[in-house]
């Protein structure tokens, strides 16, 4: 299974989270392939004290590292305009996170379930 591991993934297993770290360990044992952008790592790097920064490199060495193309981004800007039409609001960030999973049909792993529902990507939560 493709997994593009969200932020609040990410996070969660620096943070020593039991959850987070079981979950990853699970990921690797059963063959999945994990994923990140580019807007997962600068979202949890924007958030890391400067000397937690190595910790987060250690922690993306195994992972796949996926850029989106322009056809991902529009269908992120498509999302964002349906719901915004709908009064709802996905973030830039959750909406090119959704697409890139969607591009490569993965599945995103998250704790932030409400909003990554708002799209037709499959959530997995932990």
């Amino acid at each position: 299974m493709r997994l593009v591991l969200d932020s609040t993934f990410l996070i969660d297993h620096l943070r020593g989270e039991d959850e987070a770290v079981d979950e990853l360990a699970s990921i690797f044992e059963n063959g999945d392939e994990p994923i990140v952008t580019e807007v997962i790592v600068c979202e949890v790097r924007a958030g890391l004290l400067p000397d937690a920064e190595r910790h987060l490199v250690a922690l993306l060495e195994p992972m796949d590292f996926v850029q989106p193309d322009p056809a991902t981004a529009m269908r992120a800007g498509r999302w964002r305009a349906e719901l915004r039409a709908r009064g709802r609001t996905l973030s830039l960030a959750d909406s090119l996170i959704a697409a890139a999973a969607d591009s490569m049909g993965a599945t995103v792993l998250t704790r932030n379930v409400r909003d990554f529902s708002l799209t037709p990507v499959p959530v997995k939560t932990y």
